[in-house]
């Protein structure tokens, strides 16, 4: 009996492995001999994922209300390369000669196309932002270029000086007749500005400022435009004034310095001032990065970018800021629209990418039911989990960081320090969110691209490799990310204590008093379709999230500050911290994505922006859905629910994904249609021109 079951139960087994590999055999007879004379259908699968009523997208209108009113500058750039092919950045191109076409890119544009960005940095930051969001997606390595130019080199002189300054070196900025570098960045220090060597010793006898070098580890690092094409650097250094005392000298903290660092008539390196060439990078080889180390490199007493602190001829020092933190604070608050820029430049990337793999996937096709045509990939469900949140979170990202730009565009107006701080806080959390999730998703786009994605001419290796430093400089992300969890904490404190809060905080009041009270058991079981698209909802449910980890964080800390201390409290919770920031830029990320649709005249773009939101919230709370389910916040079968709805919503959004990746309107040679989706002799010519044939 025993052995009549087991030879029973062997024949099942062999019937089923024949039964998979016949079927497998005809998949493969199928994909090598398709057929070719049926219209593309959509799998069976996704047919019968529900109703809704269908969207009819303009390309046109939702390309307006996303692009807003400086479309027509972005135009002028595109406009101006699509005009200038010889400017476009090949595909094989070597460090030396990348540069060079970087810099007759940037004089080109600002000379001959007559843009002029550094004439918005501080009068129209918004514009200044979207030309560099424009000239970013030409090529990364002139973004950055024209970053170093004019809000880097140019911004800090005119933040951080006075009118003398601006008087005599706005023109040359602006021009490009003199290029600069920001000379920050040192081998030893780089989150750690306050720990800068570089010194700047006044000398009364000559009215003159000493400029050195006290160690290799003070050497100047990564400096952009310093190893072939700068004139000046703004050096920043620790201040040092003679005394009569035993010290000798006092140290009265960071400041910065204009430092012409090449003759201006030969370009030859001056006296004192050595430059070395940091060489080939992982990307961003158009931008020339080098070290500077000074060797008692004297510059005149004006040239101390005095707005915060400055120095008289008998070596007095007056500031109308009565600390060195607080001059530090200042100064650095004055050089956050790098970090704004990078979060807004870093959505242009992410646009790009997106466009890029979303039209591949809806060409590509692979597979299919028997004897029925293949179907385009971004039918298969794994394909739309992959892309269509990325998409949605474009869109989400955008209207993010046109805010903050807003915010910082009033706070240069202003200067209300409640703005500054909210602005220092905002592009802190987003660009490290941001940079990081962009940094992520580009390797996400070139696997849903197959092999056709690891090809130079799609760019996913160019912009994965330019972008890559995004998440480092101006600011590392983790470093980043900890200013705005230990920024959250000290609204906590104040709440607390009964203090009022800014306004990006405020919603803190009234979440905090929701967490201390029990989750609804009511609401927790909703799931119907209505409550879940709700905005309400989701808005609660991501500010219930971060409040709960600000209150159990603040309580972890002060557990473990009474044994380890503050600064080994706060590296036990670090990761918990981290957590808490990234979660906070989330709430903030969909407050605004949900006024952006409010706030969309046309009801047709206004109902696919409502559908890409909904996409965005529910995948988030999703994919931390057990957060929620741990202090039932959320019921098991509306957990359910939410993973349901997502899903539909992924195919609903999949259906306009052409008409919303057309409404970025990127120029076809900033998007190259993937080889691999245009006919044989297109992809051939494309392919054959690219390689070199």
């Amino acid at each position: 009996m025993e052995l009549q079951k087991i030879s029973s139960k062997g024949r099942r087994n062999t019937e089923e492995t024949a039964e998979l590999v016949n079927r497998r055999i005809n998949l493969l007879t199928l994909h090598l001999n398709p057929v070719q004379d049926n219209p593309v259908q959509e799998l069976e699968l996704l047919r019968c994922a529900g109703k809704m009523k269908a969207i009819n997208v303009s390309t046109e209108t939702l390309s307006e209300y996303m692009r807003g009113k400086h479309r027509d500058i972005q135009e002028e750039v595109f406009a101006y390369f699509n005009s200038r092919p010889e400017l476009q950045t090949p595909i094989e191109i070597s460090k030396d000669e990348h540069r060079e076409l970087c810099m007759k890119q940037l004089v080109g544009l600002v000379r001959e196309g007559g843009i002029r960005p550094f004439r918005y940095v501080v009068d129209d930051p918004a514009k200044y932002f979207a030309i560099a969001e424009a000239v970013g997606s030409v090529d990364m390595s002139l973004g950055i270029k024209m970053g170093v130019q004019y809000s880097l080199w140019g911004g800090s002189v005119i933040n951080l000086g006075t009118k003398k300054h601006r008087d005599k070196y706005f023109d040359g900025i602006d021009n490009v007749d003199y290029p600069g570098c920001f000379a920050m960045t040192e081998l030893h220090h780089g989150s750690n500005v306050q720990g800068l060597q570089t010194v700047a010793t006044f000398d009364p006898l000559t009215d003159e400022f000493i400029i050195d070098t006290p160690n290799d580890g003070a050497i100047k690092w990564w400096i952009g435009n310093a190893a072939v094409h700068g004139k000046f650097a703004t050096v920043f250094a620790r201040l040092m004034l003679p005394t009569h005392d035993t010290k000798g000298v006092t140290d009265m903290g960071v400041h910065a310095f204009i430092v012409p660092i090449r003759d201006m008539k030969t370009h030859k390196t001056l006296p004192g001032v050595e430059i070395h060439d940091c060489g080939h990078k992982v990307g961003l080889n158009g931008v020339d990065n080098g070290a500077l180390r000074f060797r008692s490199v004297r510059i005149p007493r004006d040239n101390l970018l005095n707005r915060f602190g400055d120095v008289s001829r008998d070596g007095r020092y007056t500031s109308s800021l009565p600390t060195i933190s607080k001059r530090f604070a200042a100064t650095l608050g004055e050089l956050v629209g790098g970090r704004v820029g990078l979060a807004y430049s870093s959505v242009g990337v992410l646009k790009i990418a997106v466009v890029i793999a979303t039209r591949y996937s809806l060409l590509r096709q692979q597979f299919g039911p028997p004897k029925e045509p293949e179907v385009s990939i971004l039918d298969y469900q794994s394909q739309q989990h992959k892309l269509m949140p990325m998409l949605a979170s474009t869109y989400a990202f955008h209207f993010a960081t046109l805010h903050l730009v807003e915010k910082y565009s009033e706070m240069k107006k202003s200067h209300d320090e409640e703005l500054i701080g909210d602005v220092h806080t905002l592009s802190a959390g987003l660009k490290a969110y941001i940079t990081s999730y962009t940094a992520k998703s580009l390797s996400t786009c070139r696997e849903a691209c197959g092999g056709h994605g690891y090809a130079a001419v799609n760019r996913f290796g160019s912009l994965r490799n330019d972008h890559d430093i995004f998440q480092t400089f101006e600011g590392d992300n983790t470093v980043l990310l900890q200013q705005v969890a230990g920024l959250l904490l000290k609204q906590y404190r104040e709440k607390f204590q009964g203090g009022t809060l800014t306004v990006t905080w405020n919603y803190l009041r009234q979440s905090m008093n929701s967490y201390l009270a029990q989750p609804n058991p009511v609401t927790a079981r909703w799931e119907s379709e209505d409550h879940l698209r709700n905005p309400n909802f989701q808005l609660d449910a991501f500010r219930y999230r971060t409040s709960r980890l600000l209150q159990s964080v603040a309580i972890r800390l002060q557990k473990h500050s009474k044994t380890l201390g503050g600064f080994g409290a706060w590296n036990r919770c670090l990761n918990h911290l981290l957590t808490l920031a990234e979660s906070h830029i989330e709430s903030f990320i969909l407050e605004k994505f949900i006024e952006a649709v409010k706030n969309c005249p046309d009801e047709n773009s206004r109902a696919a922006l409502k559908l890409v939101c909904d996409l965005y919230a529910l995948d988030r709370i999703w994919n931390d859905i057990g957060t929620y389910r741990n202090v039932d916040y959320v019921a098991p079968n509306k957990a359910k629910a939410i993973h349901k709805l997502a899903d539909y919503l992924c195919f609903q959004v999949k259906n306009i994904a052409r008409e919303l990746v057309d409404a970025f309107d990127l120029p076809d040679y900033v998007t190259r249609a993937p080889i691999g989706v245009q006919t044989p002799s297109e992809a051939y010519t494309q392919y054959t021109q690219n390689v070199g044939f």
